[in-house]
């Protein structure tokens, strides 16, 4: 069993404590390598990265206007369309199959 280990952080240089807790579910998720920063300093440098590891808060998407290869309707998507693949509003793209459909996921509907 894991004991308690004390750490320098990198950043501010204050000691923190390692538990054996936390030491194990590390291990569980299998992170080889202790925390270089304190919770304090892990905590700040989340926020001022946008919230977290996967990408935080990206503001808001933009979404352009198309006709859909379907139907002809107005079809919005969230990509440039480049006029060399097709491109379906929401309600064609959901009768193709979606986004479980392998064979058309180049081509998002609006609902993206």
């Amino acid at each position: 069993m894991a004991t308690d280990q004390t750490l320098q952080c990198r950043d501010c240089g204050r000691e923190f404590v390692f538990t054996a807790g936390e030491q194990e579910f590390y291990a569980s998720r299998g992170l080889m390598h202790a925390p270089a920063r304190c919770p304090e300093c892990r905590s700040a440098r989340k926020a001022s990265a946008g919230g977290g590891s996967y990408g935080g808060d990206r503001g808001a998407r933009q979404y352009y206007t198309a006709t859909c290869s379907s139907c002809g309707g107005e079809a919005r998507v969230p990509f440039q369309p480049r006029g060399d693949k097709p491109v379906y509003c929401s309600n064609c793209y959901q009768q193709m199959g979606g986004a479980g459909s392998r064979s058309s996921r180049s081509s998002y509907g609006s609902r993206w």
